[in-house]
């Protein structure tokens, strides 16, 4: 099965921002960010050797969650000044790789992931999705062809979320974490919920009701108070599913031969570590890394002989 890895890009440059410690390259430029977030790139594919890969990016223009809630994000902290200049030598990096990038105004980097992971099952019948992210929103996105990899301590321990495991650590299926946020909101993102629903009542409702809209249908069953609650903040509650729920049908198109791995561009990325003073990141580039890439080349030129391409 061929397996095809998505990147959150800003989820991973945040993590490895706060993981690692400051760290300069010859020009004075901080640079932890971009070492961590090649360093995590490098484990995944040595670690799972992929034979697709792609990073999606948020962009700074609003998106439409903005003009459905205009407290959307509205509390979040400003963007840390030592880390803005990284996103852009992290994209520097991944075009000289020749890795593919997406991002587009309007739409998260999650609703790009979730777009390419739908193409993905829907197109190629042997396609298997990782998609590489902190953000637990993604777990909506897990079924029997896609998993979540995500970071739980610094950039190297990673867990990944299958149907079982979303419902093992959630007890809700992926599907259910769209409705669970509708009804307990989301602080990080600022959206209410429904007020005085927490995370345990949320649960135990989907539990038994299984959907936001089957719920909704069965106030009469709920306690009086609970019922009040969640009768009030209905139209409330519609809105933060809607803010909740990740696109899949973002105006972008997977083109798998972009993302194949056989073609990165090793010099050009080595040329890239120099200027940042990554030695340590050129030797794993040329010993494990290499070695996949060599591999996945290995791999199409059998397949190309054996269809008569060669």
């Amino acid at each position: 099965m061929d397996k095809l890895i998505l990147v959150d890009g800003n989820a991973i440059l945040h993590r490895a921002f706060h993981a690692l410690p400051p760290l300069n390259n010859i020009e004075g430029q901080m640079t932890n960010a971009v070492f961590g977030f090649f360093s995590m790139l490098f484990k995944i594919i040595t670690d799972l050797k992929p034979e697709y890969l792609a990073v999606c990016f948020d962009r700074p223009k609003p998106t439409f969650r903005q003009e459905l809630y205009v407290g959307y994000h509205a509390q979040r902290p400003k963007m840390d000044e030592n880390l803005v200049p990284q996103i852009g030598l992290v994209h520097e990096g991944l075009e000289k790789a020749g890795i593919k990038i997406f991002e587009i105004d309007g739409y998260e980097a999650d609703d790009l992931i979730g777009t390419l992971s739908y193409q993905a099952v829907k197109i190629e019948k042997n396609a298997h999705v990782i998609i590489v992210s902190g953000d637990r929103d993604m777990l909506q996105l897990v079924n029997h062809r896609v998993n979540v990899l995500a970071p739980i301590i610094g950039i190297t321990k990673m867990i990944l979320f299958d149907e079982e495991k979303v419902k093992e650590k959630y007890g809700l299926k992926p599907l259910q974490i769209i409705d669970y946020k509708a009804l307990v909101g989301d602080p990080s993102d600022n959206y209410p919920g429904v007020s005085g629903v927490g995370p345990k009542t949320a649960s135990e409702l989907l539990k038994k009701y299984e959907t936001f809209e089957n719920l909704y249908k069965h106030l009469n069953e709920l306690p009086e108070k609970l019922s009040v609650r969640l009768a009030e903040d209905a139209e409330q509650a519609a809105l933060c599913r809607k803010l909740a729920t990740i696109v899949t049908n973002a105006p972008i198109h997977l083109k798998l031969t972009e993302l194949d791995m056989a073609k990165l561009k090793k010099e050009k990325l080595i040329n890239f570590f120099e200027k940042m003073n990554f030695k340590s990141l050129i030797n794993r580039l040329s010993n494990g890394v290499e070695n996949h890439i060599q591999e996945q080349k290995a791999k199409k030129e059998n397949n190309n002989e054996q269809l008569g391409l060669i």
